[in-house]
């Protein structure tokens, strides 16, 4: 986008609510919002949107989360990891099937937001694409990003070598599959 974020970019940290009161003041000029945040801010007409990573290439045609465990709790415990990714695979189903119940779960968690605006969170989040991603290709973009940025100094395949195991993905990819089509329930 022409701006170097090291050089062009003060960055400044503050609690999401603090953040959103100062960009509403214009205390701040930005605000790096997640779920459901900017529903919040377009709802109260605060600010204008720049980039939704949800829709916006090249960042729409990635990943936006990754699951990630300790290698060592992972590796000595692999039945867990893989029923922890099989939980969070389902749970992203259930989103995208029924955003309603997705909004439902995330307010019982006693999270303090706008039903509506999580449940538009809900509507908006690409929760059932995680089959057409690429999550190697979605870690060498972000590494990317990030060396652009000097952010890491390792080339994006030692990131990728170092630091990633697709064992848990592929196979449970498969099960999820004949479980979509049986029904989300």
């Amino acid at each position: 986008m022409g701006i170097d974020p090291n050089r062009d970019i003060r960055w400044a940290e503050h609690p999401p609510a603090e953040g959103k009161r100062l960009l509403a003041e214009g205390g701040i000029d930005g605000y790096l919002g997640f779920p459901p945040d900017p529903q919040e801010l377009r709802a109260k007409k605060v600010g204008r949107l720049l980039l939704n990573s949800a829709i916006d290439r090249p960042w729409s045609q990635y990943f936006c989360c990754m699951i990630v465990a300790n290698r060592e709790w992972a590796n000595r415990h692999p039945v867990a990891a893989r029923r922890a990714v099989r939980a969070i695979l389902k749970a992203s189903e259930l989103c995208a099937a029924d955003p309603e119940l997705g909004a439902r779960a995330f307010l019982a968690q006693g999270f303090n937001f706008d039903p509506e605006h999580a449940r538009q969170a809900l509507r908006e989040l690409p929760f059932g694409k995680w089959r057409d991603y690429n999550p190697e290709e979605t870690l060498r973009f972000y590494a990317l990003r990030l060396r652009e940025a000097e952010m890491v100094k390792s080339s994006p395949q030692k990131i990728i070598a170092g630091g990633s195991d697709w064992r848990h993905r592929r196979p449970l990819a498969q099960e999820l599959k004949s479980w979509s089509t049986k029904g989300r329930h």
